[in-house]
């Protein structure tokens, strides 16, 4: 493994721990504007994990970018659920029930 590997490899982990310091101090009260407005983070990872992809040269290059892009996409989408069901919790009874008829 080139030295460009490990290099790689520290800053994933590095990014890995910061993120979950991060987040882990984060308040409750602040989780749902904070989740709604980095769903756009989401997207930009996405693309990020499709440009990887296309670079992609050898079978298992592509095989992690796949795997890449599926992860992202999925965390794109549980974060638009998430948020929306969050929202959810602040409607009143009659807009619950109306939006349940519909």
């Amino acid at each position: 493994m080139a030295i460009e590997g490990f290099v790689a490899i520290y800053i994933f982990m590095l990014a890995g721990f910061a993120g979950f310091e991060v987040i882990s101090r984060v308040p409750v009260i602040l989780h749902t504007p904070l989740m709604s407005g980095s769903n756009f983070v989401h997207g930009i990872v996405v693309v990020g994990a499709m440009v990887v992809l296309g670079h992609a040269e050898t079978l298992p290059e592509q095989i992690i970018g796949f795997i890449a892009v599926l992860l992202a996409a999925g965390n794109a989408v549980g974060g638009y659920v998430v948020t929306e069901r969050m929202l959810e919790m602040f409607k009143s009874k009659d807009e619950q029930k109306k939006g349940a008829q519909e």
